[in-house]
């Protein structure tokens, strides 16, 4: 076996998975600026929210978790794995053609069923017109993230990282010269995104072909091959979709509320950028590595996997969420608040935020802890925990927005998040030592929350002190830059004071 490098896969997916949100912030500060919360805005991230929605139900999420564990051990065997990719793609396509041609016909439907808070006023129908435009995307990324599944498996990781830095460049791109030209940039922003898909696409097959992997379609057919892949995938389908009724649930909530979707939209897209960075580039590596190793019979080799991932997560992760909940009004204030986008917007994103940024650690937890499950293509185990996180959810969101408003929705996430979690612990420990973190992680773990919880001390005394500056224009920029650089090197120091972590481990991972 050809083991995976997980450090170096990691950052490498890391790196251009923050090059994407980076792209990703610029594209929802020009949001922000140019539409503002509102009609305009909040029809966009509707709309968006549905092609993405199902991304992740077929895709990312359901498909992906099944497909790339068979994969990766048909190539750990050598069992024909491009005729079995070409196969998987070919069926995919076909479903995606079909769901994309209903949704087209059926789109007032689906926008009542996702946000029927807009029903009655001027958002409903620009939502419809926005989603007509912008769902052909779930089939092309669709098809791209298998293709990046291809390639994940065989260790192959920059391509498929790189490819949605396209969709931001494209989008910003195109907001930017529709206002230099006088035009309407909410049109310009969802026509992009189609087109935006495309080139995803491309990229990744591209890439597949450059790597000797010849992945085409062929006819659909029903083999045992595709009836093991749809009994593994169904299961995780049913999960991914319970993870996008909560999300649903969270916007059918925010939507009787003005400019909330708005709100909750851009706190969602502040925390996804540790999560992003962090979370989906680890178990985007670690479950290809944890399915080659297992069906290789190296169970200590996939133990110290998972503890090294964990470990490594928890480092960057933990720090981040204390800063999401300890500074986020300048967070948002500096990187949202121009434009249409005024102090009560940031005002009400910012209390969002801090409640994201307790459930950050659990959302990361999540991303290492499934892995143990869809390497060994269990899939159903996974959907029970979800559908009790469902439960959590609908309850908190429904419940508690009686008596607290739109900040019911991120709550109830948070929550559903570490009721998933404690499920995913306890649920891993029939496979034994091999699903457990080991004893370095158990050491660093409660020096990496104490390092955390010093530098959150610092942050929060760093900031009183900047406050004025905050209000000083293009000063903004410098104090938030001062804010977070003091918080990380404190985080630095402290860490390796305390043994969290230590940099010559990193440096001896890296030349392995």
């Amino acid at each position: 076996m050809k083991p995976i490098r997980l450090l170096s896969g990691i950052l490498t997916v890391g790196g251009w998975t923050l090059m994407s949100r980076l792209l990703g912030f610029a594209r929802d500060v020009l949001i922000a600026g140019f539409l503002g919360p509102g009609v305009l805005m909040d029809a966009f991230v509707a709309a968006f929210r549905l092609p993405n929605m199902f991304r992740r139900f077929f895709a990312e999420g359901a498909f992906n978790a099944a497909f790339v564990p068979m994969f990766s051990k048909r190539l750990e065997a050598d069992e024909s794995p491009e005729a079995f990719a070409s196969l998987a793609l070919s069926g995919l396509s076909l479903v995606l053609l079909t769901l994309t041609a209903l949704s087209m016909i059926f789109m007032p439907a689906l926008v009542y069923a996702t946000a029927e808070g807009f029903y009655g006023d001027a958002r409903f129908d620009v939502t419809v017109d926005y989603g007509r435009i912008v769902f052909p995307y779930v089939l092309f990324i669709s098809l791209a993230a298998l293709l990046s599944g291809v390639l994940n498996a065989t260790g192959r990781f920059a391509a498929a990282a790189a490819a949605p830095v396209l969709l931001n460049v494209m989008l910003v791109t195109a907001m930017t010269v529709a206002w230099a030209m006088g035009g309407e940039v909410a049109k310009a922003l969802v026509w992009t995104i189609p087109f935006a898909g495309i080139a995803q696409l491309a990229l990744v097959w591209i890439a597949a072909d450059k790597a000797g992997l010849r992945i085409r379609p062929v006819r659909p057919r029903w083999t045992p091959e595709m009836k093991n892949l749809v009994r593994v995938a169904v299961p995780a389908a049913l999960a991914g979709g319970v993870v996008q009724v909560n999300l649903l649930v969270g916007q059918l909530v925010a939507s009787n509320y003005d400019k909330a979707v708005s709100w909750l939209y851009s706190a969602d897209r502040l925390y996804q950028l540790p999560l992003g960075v962090v979370g989906i580039a680890v178990g985007i590596v670690l479950l290809p590595d944890l399915s080659r190793r297992l069906k290789a019979g190296d169970d200590a080799g996939a133990r110290n996997a998972l503890s090294r991932a964990g470990e490594l997560s928890l480092a960057l992760t933990i720090p981040c969420a204390v800063a999401l909940m300890i500074i986020p009004l300048p967070l948002v204030s500096v990187l949202f608040e121009r434009g249409a986008f005024g102090a009560d917007d940031t005002a009400a994103t910012a209390l969002a935020v801090a409640i994201y940024g307790l459930g950050l650690p659990a959302f990361v937890l999540q991303k290492i802890l499934q892995p143990l499950f869809f390497a060994r293509e269990d899939t159903k185990s996974p959907f029970h925990y979800a559908l009790v996180a469902m439960v959590v959810n609908a309850v908190l969101a429904i419940g508690l927005a009686f008596a607290i408003g739109w900040l019911a929705a991120a709550i109830a996430t948070t929550a559903a998040a570490w009721v998933m979690v404690w499920q995913l612990a306890r649920g891993g420990r029939r496979f034994g030592e091999v699903a457990r973190f080991d004893d370095r992680f158990r050491r660093r773990i409660w020096r990496i929350v104490l390092a955390s919880v010093l530098m959150g001390v610092v942050l929060w005394a760093v900031s009183a002190l900047l406050t004025p500056a905050f209000g000083l224009g293009g000063w903004r920029w410098l104090a938030l830059l001062g804010l977070i650089a003091s918080g990380t090197l404190a985080y630095f120091l402290l860490g390796q004071l305390l043994g969290a972590f230590r940099i010559a481990e990193f440096k001896a991972a890296m030349r392995r």
